[in-house]
């Protein structure tokens, strides 16, 4: 069963990576699981607190040199860091050259502490962010999708609510978000 508040963001964020071809990347996803369903040439998780992505970029635990990718996934985790700026910019030393960072965030949702729960972004705040962490702003593709019956649903005692195709509406409302995310390429 899909999260209403994903309903939109996973089928539109998957077409996004397949674009990319991803049978010939190497992967890396922060502290999520999502990236499994891909056929990725390479997938690694960095789960924290083991990586903490707000710290430094991160490093060969053997070697220490800079382990950099094609493609860095998180999904649904920019909104518990601390320091979400640092994470982006530790994210985009990460990338090959031509590599992509995509991320998808809540926008009108209640809070969930994981353990802590900080930032909310709209597609444009959260391409300011991407602009901050060292991305050129033409190389960044941002939406968002939301409408108030969806906020409404989130105001349910059981959260998240999880998606009635017979019953809810997913008409995009611009101007009552539920969700972001941004696909952005490091130039």
């Amino acid at each position: 069963m899909v999260s209403l508040n994903r309903v939109v963001m996973q089928p539109s964020s998957r077409r996004m990576i397949n674009a990319l071809g991803p049978q010939g990347l190497d992967v890396a996803e922060i502290s999520g699981k999502w990236g499994q369903r891909f056929a990725f040439k390479s997938y690694a998780q960095f789960r924290y607190p083991k990586y903490d992505v707000c710290a430094a970029p991160f490093v060969d635990e053997i070697t220490g040199a800079l382990v950099q990718f094609d493609l860095i996934l998180a999904n649904q985790v920019w909104e518990h860091l601390d320091r979400p700026y640092a994470a982006t910019r530790n994210v985009y030393a990460m990338l090959r050259p031509g590599g992509y960072f995509w991320v998808a965030v809540p926008f009108f949702a209640p809070l969930h502490a994981a353990p802590q729960d900080c930032s909310r972004w709209s597609a444009r705040g959260l391409k300011n962010l991407l602009v901050e962490g060292g991305f050129d702003e033409d190389a960044i593709h941002a939406e968002q999708w939301g409408n108030r019956h969806v906020a409404r649903r989130n105001l349910e005692e059981i959260w998240p609510p999880v998606h009635d195709p017979e019953t809810d509406d997913i008409k995009n409302d611009p101007d009552m978000p539920v969700c972001a995310w941004a696909l952005a390429q490091k130039i």
